[in-house]
């Protein structure tokens, strides 16, 4: 009996991180009037992500298609199960560089493996609680990721941007390597795809001045496509490349199909993919709980992180099946869908169906984009994702290990890889907050007399000093801080030799005792009984009180000898000083 009602309770704390809030929304009572709003906020972000959409897939590597169908599919699902009110889910710059390396590494089979099991992972994460956590990865670590990952779509879209001739050449994968081939490359600019990206740079920025309401991107790729095809600009488009014949664009419903047919070729890369896997699971959490806090601050809901992540989950298990990409929570979509009045996921849904419908009633038209006024688009992106100004603002004012940290990780994004960066920068900072924690921890000794402020004594002023005459015989510790593994070396260091008949530890000012903690207080108890030194404990808090309780040292202390304060505890040192003389 008892085992089936642990099992049913484990079933439901599980199911608890998952309540999608268009669920929670039809419970409570959807009127007809939010109905049209969401309705034309989501007609307009479907018309936003339509060139996005087709920007990143090409960036990634992979075809217009495929990042069309990601937004569409994705885009359905998040809005679907999200945990977030208003979050916009598809593909986004900040998988560019991964996706890019996946498919150069693994092919479209391993990028597709590497989705699935990324999905796998968010949907672990979010049923068991882990939405909660994400918030705890340091700013420092998301900003040069963040900043780090803009520089590298930036690199991408040289070839676009200057329109180079490449051939049959690929451009390579890494950064240096990368640079190293555009210089090679130099002579090979057509200076008609700089114009072009120049136009659809300058559409996008001054846009903003006569409307909010049509976005700039979509206006730049309408204006630079008539203008290539009217006046027969040679420069690259999507379905075509300067010298070649066109392809033809034929997008249609996404169809459901297998994303693996041949495990043979993945089977001996299951270590990159996982690995590849894993990246996408951390990015795309990280991502889509940051556009979810944004949604709050701009509209006063609260988001549920878990569910957050499963919906996300779902979506990049479901996506290869139609042959999409990763994605997750779209910041600038999201922020738009509110700015136009969505406040519930209705919206999200009405985008999804908005972007289907225009792939399949005009997505041959997709073939006639100039890949230069896309690269306008992306270049944007990377401005806008880098954040460059707070990037500086931290270089000026920030803390030195702060600024370590973000430096560090900006280059392991944009020189190695994000696999490496964020663990490295997750580590970097854990180590560096450690000290900072170690370098707060302090234990000085009183012997003779104890200068205090009286502020574990309830009965006095809190800001009376005071000096407590400590016994012959006592030494009186006072430690300060969060006793941890950090800290303990420093607390054994200060109690070294400590040779008397009673020691109190005043330990007042010490929030959290983790397990190192507590060792080094047992290795005291043990010098203590050998020596037949008694301990006293003052002013012990709650969390170090349990953990003490649960390994049995309590009892081993002696119950009689945990006082609420200095004030009781030097007393009762007396007393025992005085009986063991008297013996």
């Amino acid at each position: 009996m008892d085992n089936r009602s642990s099992e049913e309770h484990s079933k439901f704390s599980l199911l608890s991180n998952f309540q999608p809030q268009l669920f929670s929304l039809f419970r409570e009572g959807y009127s007809l009037r939010q109905f049209f709003t969401d309705l034309i906020a989501g007609i307009i972000v479907g018309i936003v992500a339509l060139p996005l959409a087709i920007a990143f897939g090409i960036a990634s590597g992979v075809s217009v298609e495929q990042g069309l169908f990601t937004a569409v599919i994705a885009g359905f699902l998040v809005s679907v199960f999200s945990g977030s009110k208003c979050q916009i889910g598809g593909p986004t710059g900040a998988f560019i560089v991964i996706v890019y390396g996946i498919v150069q590494s693994q092919g479209i089979q391993g990028l597709a493996a590497a989705t699935v099991l990324a999905g796998i992972m968010l949907i672990a994460m979010g049923l068991c609680g882990m939405g909660t956590l994400i918030r705890y990865i340091p700013y420092p670590v998301t900003l040069g990721f963040t900043a780090g990952i803009a520089v590298v779509i930036a690199a991408s879209q040289v070839p676009q941007m200057f329109g180079f001739f490449l051939g049959n050449e690929k451009v390579p994968a890494e950064f240096v390597d990368k640079i190293i081939f555009f210089g090679q490359h130099a002579s090979a600019v057509n200076f008609w795809a700089f114009g072009v990206f120049l136009l659809s740079l300058t559409v996008i920025y001054i846009t903003p001045k006569f409307t909010k309401r049509v976005p700039g991107s979509l206006i730049a790729v309408l204006v630079c496509t008539v203008i290539v095809q009217v006046f027969q600009i040679p420069v690259d488009t999507i379905g075509r490349t300067v010298g070649k014949e066109p392809i033809p664009l034929e997008l249609g419903f996404p169809r459901f199909s297998s994303p693996v047919t041949d495990w043979a070729v993945l089977i001996p890369n299951l270590t990159s993919i996982f690995s590849a896997a894993f990246a996408i699971a951390m990015l795309g959490s990280i991502e889509s709980l940051l556009s979810a806090v944004v949604a709050d601050g701009m509209t006063g809901t609260k988001h549920r992180s878990n569910t957050e992540l499963v919906a996300q989950g779902i979506a990049n298990v479901m996506t290869p099946f139609f042959g999409g990409i990763p994605a997750t929570g779209a910041i600038a979509r999201t922020a738009t869908n509110i700015r136009n009045g969505g406040r519930t996921p209705v919206a999200g849904i009405v985008h999804a169906f908005t972007l289907l419908f225009i792939v399949l009633c005009f997505g041959k038209y997709a073939a006639m984009i100039p890949l230069a006024s896309l690269a306008g688009i992306l270049i944007t992106v990377s401005i806008n994702m880098s954040e460059y100004r707070i990037f500086g603002k931290m270089l000026r004012r920030a803390p030195k290990s702060d600024i370590a940290v973000m430096l560090i990780t900006f280059f392991l994004t944009v020189f190695l890889d994000l696999t490496i960066a964020i663990p490295v920068g997750l580590i970097l900072a854990s180590f560096l907050f450690m000290r900072r924690m170690e370098q707060e921890f302090g234990t000085n000794s009183a012997d003779n007399q104890l200068a205090s402020l009286s502020d574990d004594d309830p009965h006095e002023d809190p800001m009376a000093l005071r000096v407590f005459e400590v016994p012959d015989g006592v030494h009186v510790y006072n430690i300060r801080g969060p006793f941890f593994f950090g800290a303990a070396s420093k607390f054994q260091q200060a109690i070294e030799g400590a040779a008397c008949r009673v020691i109190i530890l005043r330990m007042l000012h010490v929030p959290i005792l983790d397990a190192t903690g507590v060792n080094a207080i047992e290795e005291l108890l043990r010098r203590a009984e050998k020596d037949r030194t008694v301990i006293l404990v003052s002013g012990i808090r709650p969390q170090p009180m349990k953990v003490l309780n649960k390994y049995g040292l309590l009892d081993r202390i002696g119950r009689v000898n945990i006082h609420a304060t200095i004030v009781e505890a030097l007393p009762h040192a007396a007393e025992i000083v005085q009986e063991q003389l008297a013996k």
